[in-house]
């Protein structure tokens, strides 16, 4: 192989890593949030649903997850999860290209959000952006920061949504309070559940969480106590959307095993965090089903 070639190839293969710090797999659970809301709120297939629905895709997680990578790498290097769907391993050649990656490729798609949208919309923008960098970004570093943790990360998949309303200049009912709740519960929950796996490893690191502040077990049941608060909030909306509380049974069934997980076997809760990454999947197809339901039914 000539070095022209070789050198082609080592460059592919550290864009892939940049591309692959943004979580492909998990592209979809922003994106989707977002179109689904701005269109259920009135929004039309316009410039606005084409530019929210892009930034979600993959600059908004390049953002969220690429910076992350790029500060928690040297924890990541300890941590047997880590180098595959469940995040990158970055190389430290990559880390200022992803760092700048995902300014450049943010900065237009949120100015142009800006100009599209009114204050409301640019206020949920911000807060938006903020809890994305301030999870991982040094000096703030939500994500070491016990329950705050779990607040900003359901943050990062309810604001697109909001912001999908927003756009749309969806009045504030209690309807959409309470779908907008249960959805807030939900991704606390998630949160929660997926840090007991890493209780062991985050107090070997020094680094704190909600899991390391309450243990696995009792960690485990505030997940459940979540997704119980999510599903009875989404029982409050008017028929038939009553039936997404249906949609948290299946998290409650994943989480029940590790009830009485202890500290020291944590990473048993790592085959309960791969069955909710896919199981996502399974929601977001019945979520879908739903929705043509209510839209179906006006």
């Amino acid at each position: 192989m000539s070095t022209v070639a070789a050198e082609a190839g080592s460059g592919a293969r550290l864009l892939g890593q940049v591309v692959g710090s943004s979580r492909p797999l998990s592209w979809v659970n922003t994106a989707y949030p977002f179109a689904a809301a701005y269109l259920l709120a009135g929004g039309g297939v316009d410039l606005v649903l084409v530019l929210g629905t892009i930034w979600f895709l993959v600059p908004y997680n390049l953002l969220m997850y690429g910076v992350n990578d790029v500060f928690d790498y040297e924890s990541d290097i300890r941590n047997p999860r880590k180098g595959g769907v469940e995040g990158m391993v970055l190389d430290r050649r990559v880390h200022s290209l992803t760092i700048w990656s995902a300014v450049l490729l943010n900065v237009p798609f949120v100015a142009a959000l800006v100009a599209l949208g009114d204050l409301r919309s640019t206020l949920v923008l911000a807060v938006s952006v903020f809890a994305v960098v301030a999870y991982s970004a040094p000096l703030l570093r939500f994500k070491e920061r016990p329950f705050l943790d779990s607040l900003t990360s359901s943050t990062h998949f309810v604001s697109p949504a909001v912001l999908g309303l927003a756009l749309a200049d969806a009045p504030v009912t209690g309807t959409a309070a309470a779908a907008l709740g249960g959805f807030f519960a939900w991704g606390v929950a998630s949160h929660a559940f997926g840090a007991v796996q890493d209780i062991e490893a985050d107090r070997a690191g020094g680094i704190g969480s909600v899991g390391t502040v309450l243990g696995a077990r009792r960690t485990t049941w505030f997940a459940l106590g979540a997704y119980l608060l999510a599903g009875l909030l989404l029982l409050t909306l008017p028929w038939p959307a009553t039936l997404a509380a249906a949609l948290v049974l299946p998290y409650l069934a994943n989480v029940a095993p590790y009830l009485r997980l202890r500290d020291t076997e944590c990473e048993r809760a790592h085959d309960g965090w791969r069955r909710f990454l896919w199981l996502n999947y399974l929601t977001g197809f019945l979520v879908t089903q739903l929705l043509i339901l209510l839209t179906l039914s006006g």
